[in-house]
């Protein structure tokens, strides 16, 4: 099988190419490598991926939705090398961390599938986002374009996120039942994240075919200064003002016509309304041995 290896070269962790491609041989994985840009148009990685049947996202969740976007629509099996700062997916999928292991996986692994979000025909690997959020990624982009270092422009980000804190109207439809609600955030997950516990933020299984949705609708300034504490302290689940559903579709409409989400790390437009659905199976991946894994994802598969 051809194997094609995109690498993007800002993400977080990312090796240089040389270290890329002595791993690959280590494991003896046959591979190309192609630089590739943080952001790619469908076009230009369908064309890049078209002579492949195995394409491996060699980058941070940004770039491994992007590729994951591209096996899915193409039909081509979908491999990961874990390069980016907090690597959600690799980590909730069970795929080692370090270079070489996840290279060794590409050559030994297992090829199973798994699920994937959809938001108005886009395909989203973590989840989606829309709110405060999307404001503070776009805050932080513009800071890094300006020139500031990553570890001033969060901070910042975050703090102009705070001052700014404001809630949105939303209507949802969630499995068909209707609600109103008015938040400053709205959280759409493939699959079900653990709010408790010391695995706060990860999801045991990848192929529930479910969505998770999350909100505060009394969420405030206080709440966003108390969150940290919350979560370190394992009482998310138990605070009031944090609401949080499980679905197979679910449908937001807003006062405007065009949304900002941030889709797997990365600020999308789309039209309103929005209609969130899950596509099971639609992930051919290589992960490891059944073994390896969870119990309830292996009895899902």
């Amino acid at each position: 099988m051809t194997c094609v290896v995109l690498l993007n070269r800002r993400s977080g962790s990312s090796p240089d190419e040389p270290a890329l491609r002595a791993a690959l041989d280590q494991a003896g994985v046959t591979a190309d490598v192609v630089t590739v840009p943080s952001v790619m148009g469908r076009g230009s990685i369908d064309h890049l991926a078209a002579g492949y049947d195995v394409l491996v996202a060699a980058g941070g969740d940004g770039t491994v939705s992007t590729v994951a976007s591209a096996a899915a629509r193409m039909g081509r099996t979908f491999g990961v090398l874990p390069c980016g700062t907090l690597n959600h997916f690799a980590r909730d999928a069970g795929i080692p961390l370090n270079l070489e292991a996840a290279a060794a996986l590409l050559a030994a692994g297992t090829t199973r599938v798994l699920d994937a979000g959809d938001v108005n025909g886009q395909i989203f690997i973590n989840n989606a986002s829309m709110g405060a959020y999307p404001r503070m990624v776009w805050t932080r982009n513009k800071a890094r374009e300006r020139g500031w270092p990553r570890l001033v422009a969060m901070p910042l980000a975050v703090a102009r996120t705070w001052v700014e804190l404001r809630s949105d109207t939303v209507r949802l439809t969630v499995d068909g039942r209707e609600l109103v609600r008015r938040t400053p955030f709205l959280f759409v997950g493939n699959g079900e994240y653990d709010v408790t516990g010391t695995d706060i933020g990860t999801r045991p299984v990848l192929t529930d075919g479910k969505l998770s949705l999350y909100m505060a609708p009394k969420f405030g300034r206080r709440d966003a200064v108390l969150l940290p504490l919350r979560i370190m302290l394992h009482t998310l689940e138990r605070h009031e003002r944090f609401e949080a559903l499980q679905a197979e579709a679910i449908t937001v409409d807003t006062s405007r016509t065009r949304v900002t989400l941030a889709l797997d790390g990365e600020l999308h437009m789309f039209e309103s309304p929005l209609t969130f659905t899950v596509r099971r199976g639609v992930l051919r991946t290589i992960l490891p041995a059944p073994a390896a894994v969870p119990e309830a994802e292996r009895e899902a598969v």
